[in-house]
C-alpha cells in the first residue's frame, strides 16, 4: 500500500489527482467487484442458469420486409410483400415466414432498434459502436460472450462461449467477438472451417494428441508471457481430446426427420443446421453461443452473386423472396425444438442485425434497400422472459421510432438481467481504469 497517500499525519496533505485515481481504482477492484461477485453468484444460486443462443444477420436484414410490416404505406415504401396473421392476436409478420406465424406467442418483436450505423455487429455484442465498418478502433469492451466466460468460468472440456461462424462481414475485418481487456482465455471457441472438422477426430490422431499435450504443456510453462494464449490452446486441445463437444456437433445422431425440420434436404447448403448445432451445444453446457446466419442463395440478377448476408441494396425483394423461407424454417425449428425439450425457458434466443433497410424502396437497384439505423428490430424468444409481445412502435413508414426508441444496449441488459449478470458490473481494463460492461442500457420491461 506504498502506493497510497498517508493519512497519519494532524491535517490530511491534498491528494494529487493521480493519487485520487489510483485510490478509487483500489477501492473498486478491492472493495466493489468482490462484493458485486458474491451478489451475482447468489442471483445464479437462486436461479436456474440460464443460456443464450445470439444469431446475427449480417448486413442489415429488412425489418419493414420481416417484422415491421407498413400494408397502408405508399407503395414506394410497403415493397413487394404482403403480412399474415400470427397465433397472437394484433401481430403480423411476413407472408414469406408462415412457420413464425404459427409460434408468435413463443417470441417477442422489439421495435424501433435505434443503431450507430456501422456495418459491423461490435455494437451488438458489447453495447458500444465500432469506430467504422470493420475497425473496432481504441475504444473496446468484451463481446457479451466472453463476459458470461469471466464470470462464470472456464473449468472443464465444455467451453462457455462457442461461436459457430464467423461474424466479419469481409476477412479483412477485426474480430467483433473479441475479449478485450478480460484476456484471450475468454475468446470464444471459434468453430468455423478446420477446427470443426478436427472436431471428428480418427482414433489414432486421438492418440497421437494426448501423448504431444505433455510437451506442449512443458513449453508453456517456460513461455510465461503467453500465458493467455497457451490458455486458450490448452482449453482448444481438451476439448478436441474430449467427447462432450465432438458429440454435440455430430448431428448424425439426431433423427432424420428432425434435421430436415432444420432445412437439411430442403436448403442445398443445409444453413439452418448452424441452429441445430447452436441447441445441441446449449444441451451440452454451453452458456452462450453464437451464429451469423447469412442464408447464401442464388444468384438473382445479372452480375449479381450473392455473398451470403443481408445487405440487399440490390434486389431485395427477389433475394428475400428466397433467404425468408429457409430463414423462416430455421428459426421456427429451433424455437419449436427447445420448446419441446423443456430447454425454452432458459435458453434465451435473441436475432438481430446491425440495422434495418431504408423504408423507401430504391437503391442500388430500384427494387434494392439501403441502409437504415434509425429503426431496427430483434427478435427474442424464452429465457423466461414475457412472450408473444410487440415492443416499441415505429412510425407509418417503420422509419423511426414512434416514441422512445430501444438501443442496443437496452436489448443487452436485459440479455445480462437474464444470466443473472449486473450489468453495471466494472471490470478492470489495461490501464487499472474500472470498465462497467454498460453505461446506459436498461433493462426492457415489458419483457421482463
Amino acid at each position: 500500500m506504498d502506493s497510497l497517500p498517508s493519512c497519519a499525519t494532524r491535517r490530511p496533505p491534498l491528494l494529487e489527482r493521480r493519487s485520487l485515481l489510483q485510490v478509487g481504482g483500489l477501492s473498486l477492484s478491492g472493495l466493489l467487484s468482490p462484493h458485486v461477485a458474491r451478489v451475482e453468484a447468489a442471483v445464479e444460486t437462486r436461479s436456474r442458469r440460464k443460456s443464450v443462443i445470439m444469431v446475427y444477420l449480417p448486413g442489415g436484414a429488412s425489418h419493414i420486409d420481416m417484422y415491421d410490416m407498413k400494408p397502408d404505406a405508399p407503395n414506394e415504401y410497403r415493397g413487394d410483400f404482403l403480412p399474415i396473421d400470427t397465433n397472437v392476436p394484433g401481430m403480423q409478420v411476413c407472408e414469406l415466414m408462415p412457420e413464425h406465424a404459427k409460434i408468435a406467442d413463443k417470441f417477442s418483436i422489439i421495435r424501433g432498434i435505434r443503431t450507430h450505423g456501422n456495418h459491423d455487429p461490435t455494437e451488438l455484442l458489447t453495447g458500444i459502436h465500432a469506430f467504422a465498418s470493420g475497425t473496432i478502433g481504441t475504444v473496446r469492451r468484451p463481446a457479451v460472450g466472453c463476459v458470461v466466460s469471466k464470470v462464470r468460468g472456464v473449468d472443464g472440456p465444455v467451453p462457455p462461449y462457442v461461436s459457430v461462424s464467423s461474424h466479419k462481414l469481409l476477412g479483412s475485418y477485426d474480430d467483433p467477438e473479441e475479449s478485450a481487456y478480460l484476456g484471450p482465455t475468454h475468446r470464444p471457441i471459434s468453430l468455423t472451417g478446420q477446427l470443426r472438422e478436427s472436431l471428428e477426430l480418427s482414433a489414432d490422431l486421438q492418440t497421437r494428441l494426448n501423448n504431444r499435450r505433455p510437451l506442449f504443456t512443458a513449453l508453456s510453462a517456460q513461455q510465461s508471457a503467453w500465458l493467455g494464449a497457451n490458455t486458450y490452446t490448452e482449453r482448444a486441445l481438451e476439448m478436441l481430446s474430449a467427447t462432450q463437444i465432438r458429440d454435440a456437433l455430430d448431428l448424425s445422431r439426431e433423427p432424420e426427420s428432425l434435421r430436415r425440420s432444420y432445412g437439411e434436404g430442403v436448403d442445398p447448403r443445409a444453413q439452418g443446421l448452424d441452429f441445430l448445432r447452436a441447441r445441441r451445444l446449449v444441451e451440452a453446457g454451453v452458456s452462450f453461443v453464437s451464429i451469423a446466419a447469412r442464408f447464401s442463395v442464388a444468384p438473382v440478377g445479372p452480375n449479381m452473386n450473392d455473398p451470403g448476408g443481408w445487405d440487399t441494396h440490390a434486389y431485395n425483394f427477389p433475394l428475400l423472396r428466397k433467404k425468408l423461407p429457409i430463414y423462416d424454417q430455421a428459426v421456427a425449428a429451433l424455437i419449436r425444438d427447445l420448446h419441446e425439450r423443456g430447454m425454452l425457458d432458459d435458453t434465451l434466443v435473441v436475432i438481430w442485425s446491425e440495422f434495418g433497410r431504408d423504408p423507401k424502396v430504391g437503391n442500388v437497384t430500384p427494387d434494392g434497400r439501403g441502409h437504415w439505423p434509425a429503426a431496427g428490430c430483434a427478435l427474442v424468444a424464452g429465457g423466461g422472459l414475457q412472450m408473444g409481445r410487440i415492443v416499441g412502435e415505429t412510425d407509418a413508414k417503420a422509419s423511426t421510432a414512434r416514441f422512445r426508441p430501444y438501443h442496443t444496449q437496452d436489448i443487452l441488459a436485459t440479455v445480462y438481467h437474464v444470466l443473472g449478470i449486473d450489468p453495471g458490473r466494472a471490470f478492470i481494463d489495461h490501464n487499472g481504469r474500472p470498465q462497467h460492461l454498460l453505461d446506459k442500457g436498461q433493462r426492457i420491461a415489458e419483457l421482463v
